[in-house]
């Protein structure tokens, strides 16, 4: 087994991500446009876009991604972190991918003083949700939705 390597995402990624990122829309059966797909790669590559990412490598090979932002946290009068995306190739699921993922997220959390990383899943996601459950605590929230119809 080769190395792996946790790289914060530069635009010398992008063919690497957009894989990576076709392959988790598959997974929550969401269809990517070519407009969101490019102002997402914009954001995650823009330093001053709160918005960031950082990938997994298996030698040149992108096998894992986490896209994270910082956003503030009112009651607590601070920022916290929330992790918007994260996913691992099947094939690499089960492995160190996911462990070096999340622990550079908590390296980040403590260079920036987030006293929190918040994120969500879909109910169905056991497999993602078994993990959540030993590294984080669930919390008793529900997530809502409001469709604005433009």
């Amino acid at each position: 087994m080769s190395g792996l390597s946790v790289k914060q995402l530069t635009s010398s990624h992008y063919e690497g991500w957009l894989n990576l990122y076709k392959h988790y829309a598959e997974f929550y059966n969401t269809s990517l446009s070519n407009t969101g797909t490019k102002t997402t790669w914009g954001w995650l590559i823009d330093t001053n876009h709160p918005c960031t990412g950082i990938v997994v490598l298996e030698e040149n090979l992108l096998v894992g991604l986490a896209h994270f932002r910082e956003m503030p946290s009112p009651l607590r009068g601070a920022n916290i972190g929330f992790l918007d995306d994260l996913f691992v190739m099947p094939e690499r699921r089960g492995g160190k991918v996911v462990s070096l993922l999340i622990d550079e997220l908590k390296k980040e959390a403590k260079e920036k003083n987030w006293a929190i990383i918040r994120w969500i899943t879909q109910d169905n996601n056991y497999r993602a949700r078994n993990l959540y459950d030993k590294i984080s605590q669930k919390t008793d929230w529900n997530t809502y939705e409001m469709i604005i119809q433009n």
